[in-house]
């Protein structure tokens, strides 16, 4: 953060817990990508139905965070590259060792990362509408192009070209060919409009007028997990391999 802005511990916990309930949804599913449990897929596949929450929150508070970064360009080219490292170890490193359908394509971090590069590219744009009127804007454009993905805008009611889906260069944009697959994957569009969307709600966070009752400090675990995101995410699943594969192990000899 930057010097004199007053630390909003709830954006913390807040950021902590949806990391947490992402490591256990992570957690479950290797309970049966390794261990070959369909209990875990199960699981993993009820929780999916709440997944889109944690998402949320996890992208509305980084980019309510961009707005107090000391230098946003610098930590989204760090983001951006940490991205581009899963990539390399997802999708060329682990398949050479035989470990195959855990690819990583524009994850969650490539995703952050080209967010907050963009993010501090219109910082003075940003800074010149009104909050107000940036969210419900950001709001209606992250509707607008949720169903890129299948292929049109408004849920359906405008079909775009199907030229922009014969290839797989225009993937970080959310248009891909038939048979694309990503273990993780978050186009620009629609979650750049929901970075922005707590982008411009970062302007109460800069001014110090977010809630008194949100700059109580409640729960030092998750604030600990909140303030090393990018260090939970990045080794949370080597972790849970290491611990998957101890035990598979130790199953075959006992």
């Amino acid at each position: 953060m930057k010097e004199g802005f007053k630390r909003i511990y709830f954006l913390d916990e807040l950021r902590g817990f949806a990391l947490l309930a992402m490591v256990v949804h992570h957690t479950l599913y290797d309970v049966g990508f390794v261990l070959g449990y369909q209990w875990g897929y199960a699981a993993f596949d009820f929780l999916c139905l709440l997944q889109p929450i944690f998402w949320g929150i996890f992208i509305i508070t980084s980019g309510v965070c961009s707005r107090l970064s000391r230098n946003t360009l610098k930590r989204g080219a760090i983001v951006l590259g940490c991205g581009l490292a899963v990539t390399l170890v997802t999708a060329v490193i682990m398949p050479l060792t035989g470990i195959t359908g855990a690819e990583i394509y524009f994850g969650i971090l490539s995703c952050l990362g080209a967010c907050m590069i963009i993010t501090g590219l219109l910082m003075k744009p940003i800074e010149k509408i009104n909050p107000i009127a940036g969210m419900l804007i950001m709001a209606a454009l992250f509707l607008i192009f949720y169903s890129v993905g299948n292929g049109s805008l408004l849920f359906g009611l405008i079909k775009l070209p199907h030229a922009l889906y014969s290839t797989n260069w225009l993937m970080p944009l959310g248009f891909y060919k038939e048979g694309f697959f990503s273990a993780d994957y978050f186009p620009l569009l629609p979650w750049l409009f929901m970075f922005l969307f707590g982008a411009f709600l970062g302007s109460y966070a800069r001014a110090g007028a977010f809630p008194q009752t949100l700059y109580k400090s409640r729960s030092k675990a998750l604030q600990a997990i909140g303030r090393n995101s990018l260090w939970v995410y990045l080794l949370h699943q080597p972790i849970l391999y290491a611990i998957m594969y101890a035990i598979s192990f130790l199953q075959l000899i006992f």
